[in-house]
């Protein structure tokens, strides 16, 4: 059975497609599948069992980049096309069946809006699954740390980056001698060109203490991270990438959308801004100018107490 799965160029929206394909791996475990997706995602699925061949679908002018992909799939004839881009090119293609993702509903989480897809009922959680490669490169990262708070204090879009200051502060809260995880190790997870970002970071702890994990392997990241008994982040990749591991995430959320992108999975956790998204867009100034941070409000005191709330809701579980 040859199965074109069509997802998403950002990260975090891979990610969150990630439960389709844990669906179609269990329901056609002899399939073989063909994965088109955006090139920063190509690391995510190098692991997916049955995995046949990695598409990357890198922009091009004039929409060129769906020509080329009809171009390496038209020789084939598919059993089932799942399309999530609802694109012309799933439509020009000789297939069985085919499947898109209908038009998004208001406040429907990404995660319930993919499973619609396939009408699934209740939505398959995303997974990632890890190859050796990947578990040895974070062995090397991290060795054998059991106590391991992962951040994620990056994003892709500035103004929803919670300030770095407040990330130190709620370190330094959490592994406190009195805190809930005292002389836990804090994992720091960036890409490379994120790296000088982390710096204040790096520098606000002892070297001992702290692990940078600065890779464009995303595999490896998800390894790393799969090891932390916490997550704390913005709205960004790196957020869904540690819900998807099933470790307990908080995310945190200001001009962001959390009814459709907080982290997804019983532990995830979503603490905003006092301040609505809406009343968050209304502050950014007119197109090419300098955008405000807009996550300012969101004080440590309230990303600390559902840190919290959330280390012990894992532990009644």
């Amino acid at each position: 059975m040859k199965i074109l799965f069509i997802t998403a160029n950002r990260i975090g929206d891979a990610i969150l497609s990630t439960g389709l394909l844990r669906h179609l791996t269990a329901q056609y475990p002899e399939a073989r599948l063909t994965i088109a997706c955006g090139p920063l995602a190509v690391e995510l699925f190098r692991a997916v069992p049955g995995l046949e061949r990695i598409i990357p679908l890198r922009k091009q002018s004039y929409n060129r980049h769906w020509l080329g992909l009809w171009r390496q799939c038209i020789s084939t004839r598919w059993d089932l096309v799942v399309d999530l881009r609802n694109s012309a090119v799933s439509r020009l293609l000789l297939a069985k069946a085919r499947a898109y993702r209908p038009t998004r509903r208001v406040g429907q989480h990404a995660v319930e809006d993919n499973a619609s897809a396939l009408q699934l009922s209740p939505p398959p959680a995303p997974k990632i699954w890890l190859d050796d490669q990947a578990r040895q490169a974070a062995e090397q990262l991290i060795g054998g740390t059991e106590n391991l708070i992962a951040f994620g204090p990056t994003a892709n879009w500035p103004p929803k980056q919670w300030p770095m200051e407040n990330f130190i502060a709620l370190g330094k809260r959490l592994t406190a001698a009195d805190g809930p995880m005292p002389q836990a190790r804090i994992l720091a997870a960036a890409a490379p060109h994120e790296a000088e970002q982390l710096q204040p970071l790096l520098q606000a702890f002892p070297s001992g203490q702290i692990i940078p994990v600065i890779t464009p392997d995303l595999l490896t990241v998800a390894a790393a991270l799969s090891k932390a008994k916490l997550f704390i982040g913005n709205d960004s990749g790196l957020m869904h990438l540690a819900a998807a591991m099933a470790i307990p995430t908080l995310g945190l959320f200001g001009p962001g959308y959390e009814q459709i992108y907080g982290p997804n999975g019983a532990h995830g956790k979503v603490v905003r801004t006092p301040e609505s998204t809406a009343d968050l867009l209304a502050r950014l100034p007119h197109p090419g100018a300098h955008a405000p941070n807009l996550m300012a409000s969101l004080s440590v005191d309230r990303a600390y107490q559902a840190a919290i709330e959330l280390i012990g809701q894992k532990s009644r579980g």
